[in-house]
């Protein structure tokens, strides 16, 4: 009995430790590649947008924000738009994950998840599936010519993985 005590502490023992160096691996700094302002680029349309967004540490480097513009002109059903949001990202020490919060001028607020690729040139933000409201994901992915290609995806209440493109976006330092 005793023996088996003693492996069952050695293995709590090494569970927490592996835990500890878990945490010690997620960062912020797996997001790094996002850090800077960024402009649309490409060929736009009559009813394509024009933009500029940036990803900012801040708080001594306890978050990054993120901000964003975009401006529509106007169209044959529509005047001129102009969107504006917020995010605020995010190390969640309770879960050792990174999270984020997101905000706009149209009154949405998005609660993600956020999953940095392991080569940390890729990062994706998903919100947790409802039945009752849509669930979305946004991803970003450094490009080798140094832009950044941007996509934001809606799956309806309910069928959390029927995502589909709501838009698509390159981008490049300014």
């Amino acid at each position: 009995m005793k023996v088996l005590s003693s492996v069952v502490a050695l293995l709590l023992l090494l569970n927490l430790a592996l835990g500890q160096e878990s945490s010690a691996k997620t960062s912020l700094d797996e997001l790094r590649f996002l850090i800077g302002e960024w402009e649309g680029v490409g060929a736009g349309g009559p009813s394509s947008g024009k933009g500029v967004f940036s990803f900012a540490p801040d708080l001594q480097n306890k978050v990054i924000v993120r901000k964003n513009y975009a401006e529509y002109p106007s169209a044959a059903s529509r005047a001129a738009v102009r969107h504006d949001d917020l995010m605020v990202i995010y190390l969640d020490r309770a879960s050792n994950q990174i999270l984020a919060d997101y905000f706009d001028s149209e009154g949405h607020q998005i609660s993600y998840k956020v999953t940095p690729s392991p080569d940390h040139e890729a990062v994706t933000f998903l919100s947790e599936p409802s039945a009752s409201q849509p669930r979305y994901r946004l991803s970003y992915t450094r490009v080798k010519d140094g832009t950044l290609n941007g996509k934001f995806e809606i799956a309806p209440p309910g069928q959390p993985d029927a995502f589909k493109t709501y838009r698509e976006w390159r981008a490049r330092k300014k």
